[in-house]
């Protein structure tokens, strides 16, 4: 049965389609004390699929919780779905006395599960720090069928030289178009971002940004702004988790997007896609 976390209900409905396992009824409550609980009172399965994007600290709970019901429900196996890992980017300790939060929560995380699939993560690295088998599963590709019917020309660019696969698994499901990628580099003193843009000719065309996750978009328009200045037709943004954290939204729209899309590891406004049909194979 698949079992679904509270911030991945969407997802795992989807999942449950896609594989043709059963859904499993949860309930999801908060104590007057702010403690959470999650159960699944008529779970009754040997194996249990728990889904659950961890995008904020109650998330994480919830999902430890969940594996844990299983296991005392009865359930032989436990296969743990992370379509977002949160803490995902914070996968070294970037100063003295920092933790690797990513190892942190991977090894809280394999406890009481068998196994696990993540979908696009920051870094795949990530996926050794988890004590049990993790496989990373590359959803991007499912961005192409929210993408316009009618692309001129099109250009699919990467914010950064690391991000270029992914232009290309996208640039690839379109089935036609070029690639490229803008210089970044960070400052770490100050946190400041910049973008150098590509020499990639982008007049009259359609230009396609993709990226693994938008959180505050500050980088992502600081893009979009060089593709409008240089005379882009359009200018669409594509990532795999839609954050957008804060007026992130606004931004990109103020910088001059034509269209945002993401998918339903994150579930929102702009979950335009899902990817289900990727952990699917999987599973």
């Amino acid at each position: 049965m698949i079992v679904s976390g509270s911030t991945s209900q969407s997802f795992a409905a989807a999942l449950a389609g896609a594989t043709g396992l059963d859904l499993a009824a949860v309930e999801y409550d908060r104590f007057p004390d702010g403690e959470l609980r999650a159960a699944v009172p008529e779970f009754g399965a040997d194996r249990a699929v728990v889904v659950a994007s961890t995008a904020s600290s109650d998330a994480h709970l919830e999902l430890l919780q969940l594996q844990d019901a299983v296991r005392e429900a009865g359930a032989s196996e436990v296969v743990t779905v992370l379509p977002y890992m949160g803490y995902a980017r914070q996968d070294q300790a970037f100063s003295d006395g920092e933790p690797v939060s990513a190892r942190a929560v991977a090894r809280a995380v394999s406890t009481s599960t068998d196994r696990v699939v993540t979908v696009n993560p920051h870094e795949t690295a990530v996926c050794d720090f988890f004590d049990v088998p993790t496989e990373a599963v590359d959803a991007a590709g499912r961005l192409a069928t929210a993408l316009p019917g009618d692309l001129a020309d099109p250009l699919f660019l990467s914010p950064d030289a690391g991000a270029i696969d992914l232009a290309e698994t996208v640039r690839d499901a379109h089935g036609e178009g070029a690639t490229d990628y803008f210089e970044k580099s960070r400052d770490y003193d100050t946190g400041e971002v910049a973008v150098e843009p590509s020499d990639a000719p982008v007049a009259d065309r359609d230009v396609v940004l993709v990226d693994d996750i938008v959180a505050t978009g500050s980088t992502m328009a600081e893009a979009v702004a060089h593709l409008t200045d240089r005379g882009a037709a359009r200018v669409v943004v594509t990532c795999v988790h839609p954050l957008f954290a804060g007026n992130a939204g606004t931004k990109l729209r103020r910088a001059g997007v034509d269209r945002l899309v993401g998918t339903d590891t994150i579930e929102g406004p702009l979950s335009a896609v899902s990817a289900a049909p990727a952990v699917a194979e999987r599973i």
